[in-house]
């Protein structure tokens, strides 16, 4: 029996998760923007209507959003993380396998379900709905490849009703030639541009090309993705993308940082999220780098920005190890007399936590046999009870340099202090 990939993509998640708690907005224009309130990274369908595009500045759109009544968030990562860890337990619960891809996407295997892949599929989609208020589009196909085509199909064909499978399409060849070069998984845009250039516009196109021809071109990556067009799963499950070589953690300030304390500061908060990252992967890192700089569009202010790598002793995940050295670095190139922007922390030289190399004249891990269980009991409590229910004090209290965040919505879901609150007459 060949197999059924699905890939189960939340419509809208950010803007949708914005809307689960308030449905006074289920009619109205909703956008969300990124870090330090900048542009515009989410949009519901009426917001997408009114021409607001994605990445659009919101200084530049403020006053046609206000116009236009347009519901305002500033971006709630603790709220959409708790969200979608929900959707992504509700999937596991119902099927055989899954594998979360992004934070609002999971391929699903649904080969062999009770009443066929697509029936099963409506069923999924409405439980998700009913218990998160968060509504998705299935795409059904067997591979997964086909499964994204198809999921985008569901997604823009409303007479699919958000579930369409490709295998028990009449023409799923009419399917293929839908969807554009550049919609295709595994097609960056430097490919699709070269395509296009010869002619080849569409899904179909592109399947119909010599394989000899796209692996010379597109290398053994261009040829699994023309393998999976013509049917042939290349991707199997929990063979997505390989582990980061490099893990980097940076952001703006919401307002320039002038002294060193809270430049030390946003360097242990931004090592202590890259270390996080780190020990997901089951890796250790043997080099960090710090940086930092000013805002170069302010003219009239003197710019200056730096840049420090260092080696690590021994390759590690423990962050307070890691915090020392980049306080340490971020201490040797910071400057007085200048309004710095952003900074920002890279963790290099990865390993596997098991298989790591080791300092001849240092200790070996096994004679700090403590580091290891104390991460671990960290990360479950961050993850049990939200994050940063305990932080490094090196990341200070107040946190004066943290982003701006003013149209925030509550964090309903991870603190007690804005839990949602229901009256009822």
């Amino acid at each position: 029996m060949p197999k059924s990939y699905a890939l189960i993509d939340c419509n809208n998640f950010y803007a949708s998760c914005e809307r689960a708690f308030r449905p006074e907005l289920a009619e109205r224009p909703v956008v969300v923007l990124s870090n330090n309130d900048g542009c515009v990274i989410a949009r519901s369908e009426e917001a997408k209507a009114l021409g607001i595009g994605m990445g659009t500045p919101y200084f530049k759109c403020r006053a046609m959003l206000e116009r236009n009544g347009v519901a305002v968030f500033s971006s709630n990562y603790a709220l959409y993380g708790d969200m979608s860890a929900r959707v992504m337990r509700i999937l596991s619960r119902y099927c055989p396998d899954v594998e979360v891809y992004s934070i609002d996407e999971a391929f699903c295997d649904l080969t062999g379900v009770p009443g066929g892949a697509a029936a099963y599929a409506r069923r999924l989609r409405a439980t998700v709905f009913a218990w998160t208020g968060i509504p998705v589009s299935v795409g059904i196909a067997r591979t997964k490849t086909l499964a994204k085509l198809a999921n985008r199909f569901a997604k823009k064909q409303k007479r699919c009703r958000g579930v369409f499978d490709l295998d028990a399409s009449p023409d799923p060849d009419r399917v293929l030639g839908w969807t554009d070069i550049g919609e295709v998984w595994g097609i960056g845009p430097r490919h699709a541009k070269r395509l296009r250039a010869m002619g080849v516009d569409s899904a179909l196109k592109f399947r119909e090309l010599k394989r000899d021809w796209v692996q010379k071109k597109m290398t053994v990556s261009g040829l699994h993705t023309l393998l999976e067009l013509r049917g042939f799963p290349c991707h199997g499950f929990h063979s997505g993308p390989a582990d980061k070589k490099t893990i980097v953690s940076s952001r703006s300030f919401g307002h320039p940082v002038t002294r060193l304390d809270h430049m030390l500061e946003a360097a242990s908060q931004y090592t202590t999220r890259a270390a996080e990252k780190l020990r997901k992967q089951g890796s250790v890192a043997s080099g960090i780098l710090v940086y930092l700089q000013t805002n170069s569009f302010k003219l009239g202010q003197p710019q200056y920005s730096n840049t420090l790598a260092m080696p690590l002793a021994v390759a590690t995940a423990h962050t307070p190890t890691l915090i020392r050295a980049a306080r340490s670095g971020m201490e040797h190139i910071f400057r007085d007399g200048y309004q710095y922007k952003k900074c920002g922390v890279m963790l290099s030289g990865l390993e596997p936590e098991r298989g790591r190399w080791l300092n001849l004249l240092a200790l070996p891990p096994a004679h700090r046999p403590h580091d290891g269980p104390l991460m671990r009991a960290v990360d479950d409590v961050n993850t049990r009870w939200g994050r940063d229910t305990v932080s490094f004090a090196a990341s200070g209290v107040k946190q004066e340099w943290r982003m701006k965040r003013e149209m925030r919505s509550p964090r309903y879901t991870t603190v007690w202090e804005e839990i949602l609150t229901v009256q009822a007459k």
